[in-house]
């Protein structure tokens, strides 16, 4: 498998002809997969931020009963 994608690779690499359609598509599935991959880590660290945030906060005092 890995021998058969390299030599698409070097097949592409050497290609005179200018990109295709299936060549951009490769390159956005690429470009989407590591944006979600990017976008989920600093979701996931952002949510630990703002819990570690509010377990930080005081809490605030009960009003009084009339």
């Amino acid at each position: 498998m890995y021998n058969a994608f390299l030599a698409t690779v070097i097949r592409l690499r050497h290609s005179d002809e200018g990109a295709t359609l299936v060549e951009y598509g490769i390159a956005l599935g690429l470009a989407i997969a590591l944006g979600g991959g990017a976008l989920a880590v600093l979701a996931t660290d952002v949510g630990n931020t703002y819990t570690a945030a509010s377990g930080a906060l005081p809490t605030a005092p009960s009003p009084a009963s009339p």
